[in-house]
């Protein structure tokens, strides 16, 4: 190796080093790219409302105030096939034509006892689609709630660097 070939290099990390903070302070729910699930905004409405009718906001947040929505959206895109998340989209469709069918008005429109009979009913639907649709959005909405930093701070006392170990303590 040359000392050409090291200086360079140095430069090179140096410059990196400098223009990376900057970066990633840039980073931002909207300058991230939009996940490609491709939901309407009538299918992000209804998951929303479907997550909320899952873990609802009470003296706590709920699953909606916590992101939840965004997490299990982008869970699909990155984790799961184009069949689940086709499937997904299918069954926000059927979830929503149960509540037009049963109450004459969209999901996003009922109060929380006709959405949860509507999540009821779809629960013991026979097309096992639809049950596998609710039961991977309800496991994701309690993966994104249970793994939210509101929650793990607040709630299960999590601390990411604990402080200082105490070796040599008297013992009782």
């Amino acid at each position: 190796m040359n000392r050409r070939e090291v200086l360079k290099n140095v430069a090179l990390a140096a410059g990196g080093f400098v223009v990376l903070p900057t970066w990633a302070e840039a980073w931002s729910p909207s300058t991230i790219q939009r996940w490609a699930l491709n939901l309407s905004p009538q299918q992000e409405a209804l998951l929303v409302s479907v997550v909320d009718t899952i873990i609802p906001t009470t003296d706590t947040p709920g699953a909606k105030d916590l992101g939840v929505p965004d997490f299990i959206q982008k869970m699909l895109v990155d984790c799961y096939e184009k069949g689940v998340q086709e499937n997904v989209k299918k069954g926000l469709e059927k979830t929503d034509a149960i509540a037009k069918d049963r109450y004459l008005r969209a999901f996003v429109d009922c109060n929380s006892l006709q959405r949860k009979d509507v999540l009821g009913k779809v629960a013991m639907s026979t097309d096992q689609m639809q049950k596998d649709y609710l039961t991977l959005v309800k496991s994701l909405t309690i993966l994104g709630f249970t793994t939210s930093e509101y929650v793990q701070t607040k709630h299960l006392k999590y601390n990411q660097a604990p402080g200082h170990y105490y070796g040599c303590v008297p013992v009782q």
